[in-house]
């Protein structure tokens, strides 16, 4: 059962150390534009300091479960595994999705300064 948790701590905690580095890299990526390199930077770090820790507990939490199913170790191991990896794509996904809204120019605001007659 040891042999089996640490190839789940190996494995998931590869996972969120490579895709909080492909957020950076992306990050980088945007950063090569002019107009966005302060904010894509800034906000890829930021970004991807969260994705870290909030993937590290959920890999955590995920872990804990892995002993309720001692009949079974390597099916535990898999389904730790498969939430594990959902939960990360999720996670990066949003993580992705975020660093390209705060990367986008923003929009102003048009005010309503009219006021209907009563």
């Amino acid at each position: 059962m040891l042999i089996l948790i640490l190839s789940y701590i190996l494995i998931a905690f590869g996972g969120v150390t490579a895709l909080a580095s492909m957020i950076l890299r992306i990050g980088t990526l945007m950063g090569d534009c002019p107009i966005t390199a302060a904010r894509a930077k800034t906000a890829s770090l930021t970004i991807a300091t969260g994705f870290a820790a909030i993937g590290a507990g959920g890999v955590i939490l995920i872990g804990a479960a892995i002993p309720v199913l001692q009949q079974e170790p390597a099916a535990a191991l898999m389904v730790a595994l498969g939430c594990a990896a959902l939960s990360l794509g999720l996670g990066f996904t949003h993580a992705v999705a975020t660093l390209r809204a705060v990367t986008l120019p923003p929009e102003p605001v048009k005010m309503q300064t009219e006021v209907a007659p009563a």
